[in-house]
């Protein structure tokens, strides 16, 4: 799993404490040791140039000036690069008696500046170093170089937050802790801490908090601003009885559903974990139980559910990051869990829903069911009613297609199939390939070779560097292709970058054909129709 382990040092009592883990985890994984230390030469000598003037009288002649300043860039220069050498043979020497792999990397410069450079351009699967440095003081929470690291990188980071020699013994549960909280980068720092655990022979406890009180307040702080007309407009006694029968039990039943889920990922594994709910200010109660248990570490997700992609730290992390006494490790690795798991944890059917899931054709249903949870799953849909279902419907297949599938159903009945047989899906394969593609397939056959007759007509270019050609998404000259969309070659549906296999018709991999939403460009007549709309989260949506 880490393949990579990189260490900055600087000879403190934390950056020691990172070795020694670091080593450990290395013997464990087979990792190779990257270690580093930064010295700043150039900042030595502006800072002396900058106190010359402060200089005694016997110094400050041009000849004997100038002297100095050789001697002091040769001192600085030569004896920040010993000292370097010095840090970095501890954890050379270490690593030479246990037969693990070494490489030393000597940089100049601002230290955060060039860490983050040195991980960036490199291929670390973890970064392991102390919340503090040689500059630690007593009331210190974490320091500059550490902070600033952290949020500049998305490389897995583990930070050392306790040193027994520093912090005292004191008892400790030993627990690897992942808290979760459905983002995926929770559900990758569990299957990192599912991987530390059983390398590291410790218990493994995942944890999930949700605020029942947030509500509350928000309403109590209601009462004094609304007037009596406003508070018949937000029906106010109708809005709080709401949260009291459904918001607050839904809540507690969601992140209840994000530790079945991890109790699930854990035991497919022939793992063992225990979990635990917490209910309060997340912040606060993860805070108040790792100060109870006193675990070995603490991992959490980088960036949390409710954050948006550009955040570099969600401010759970952030505040736990600095106030908690244990290790932390802050994943930016992601796990998405089966799309089964989620709905079997987190999706109730309403009777009608599933009156109405009854009347599919069993051999289609399964791959119906999955399709509409998936539908209500990226949502966010807790509860799958029939209007669930219909927008589902309409949003995975063309036009026309849903009448097209009744029209086989009625064939396979005067055929006096049984829809329920085996055989159903081998003998009527295409026609239900063709009734995906739209209403009529002969149609759109005839219309697709009048469309061959008058050279490009009616066809849509996508343009070479949107195409993505290799597996890792980039396109024939080598470029990195973002925000793709998938086509499914059977039965056209467009489908997001994360499809394994067409959620319509079934098919995997070369029938799944990458293509950019951005090469599709609508000419000035169909531009000439386009009307632009806004939707409730704030997307700009055109359509014609």
């Amino acid at each position: 799993m880490f393949d990579s382990i990189y260490l900055p040092v600087d000879n403190s009592d934390y950056s020691n404490t990172c070795i020694d883990i670091g080593l450990e985890l290395a013997q464990k994984f087979g990792s190779t040791i990257v270690a580093s230390h930064v010295y700043a030469a150039k900042m030595h000598d502006v800072r002396f140039r900058q106190m010359e003037s402060g200089l005694p009288e016997e110094y400050q002649e041009e000849d004997e000036l100038e002297k100095q300043r050789n001697i002091h860039d040769q001192l600085i220069t030569k004896g920040m690069e010993v000292i370097t050498d010095s840090y970095l043979d501890v954890p050379k020497d270490r690593t030479t008696k246990l037969n693990i792999p070494f490489e030393g990397k000597s940089l100049e410069g601002r230290n955060y500046t060039e860490l983050v450079r040195d991980i960036k351009e490199s291929n670390y699967d973890l970064v392991i170093m102390g919340a503090l440095g040689l500059g630690a003081i007593k009331d210190s929470l974490i320091g500059t170089v550490a902070e600033r690291v952290v949020r500049r990188i998305q490389t897995d980071t583990l930070l050392v937050k306790y040193i027994p020699e520093i912090h005292g013994e004191r008892s400790s549960s030993d627990k690897i802790v992942v808290a979760v909280d459905g983002s995926q980068q929770s559900f990758g720092g569990l299957k990192t801490g599912m991987e530390l655990s059983k390398a590291l022979n410790k218990p493994l406890e995942i944890i999930s908090t949700f605020d029942p009180y947030f509500h509350y307040a928000m309403f109590n702080s209601l009462t004094g601003v609304l007037s009596k007309e406003a508070g018949k407009v937000f029906k106010f006694e109708q809005q709080e009885k709401l949260h009291e029968d459904i918001i607050d039990k839904g809540l507690a039943k969601i992140y209840q559903a994000h530790l079945e889920i991890s109790k699930k990922i854990v035991e497919d594994e022939g793992m063992e974990c225990t979990i635990r709910l917490l209910d309060g200010k997340v912040f606060e109660k993860v805070l108040q139980y790792a100060r109870e248990e006193n675990p070995f570490l603490l991992i959490l997700g980088r960036i949390g559910v409710h954050s948006g992609p550009e955040m570099d730290i969600g401010g759970n992390a952030e505040n736990l990051m600095r106030m908690v006494p244990c290790n932390v490790l802050l994943s930016s690795r992601t796990f998405k869990p089966d799309i089964d798991m989620q709905a079997e944890e987190s999706i109730e059917w309403t009777a009608e829903g599933r009156e109405r899931l009854q009347k599919i054709p069993g051999f289609v249903r399964p791959m119906a069911t999955s399709a509409i949870l998936r539908y209500a799953i990226e949502r966010g849909h807790s509860m799958i009613t029939s209007s669930v279902i219909t927008e589902a419907v309409e949003n995975i297949l063309p036009a026309g297609a849903m009448q097209a599938m009744r029209q086989i159903g009625e064939k396979i009945r005067e055929d006096g199939v049984d829809p329920e047989s085996e055989n159903v899906l081998k003998d009527y394969k295409q026609q239900m390939l063709d009734a995906h593609a739209g209403e009529d397939a002969d149609k759109n056959a005839s219309s697709k070779e009048e469309d061959a007759g008058n050279g490009d007509a009616g066809n849509v270019e996508v343009s070479a560097e949107h195409v993505a050609v290799t597996a890792d998404g980039r396109n024939s000259n080598g470029a990195q292709v973002t925000d793709i969309t998938f086509q499914c070659k059977h039965c056209n549906t467009f489908m997001g970058s994360d499809v394994i296999k067409c959620f319509v018709c079934g098919a995997v991999g070369d029938s799944l054909v990458p293509v950019h939403k951005e090469g599709f460009k609508p000419d000035e007549k169909e531009m000439s129709g386009v009307k632009q709309m806004t939707t409730f989260d704030d997307k700009k949506v055109q359509w014609t």
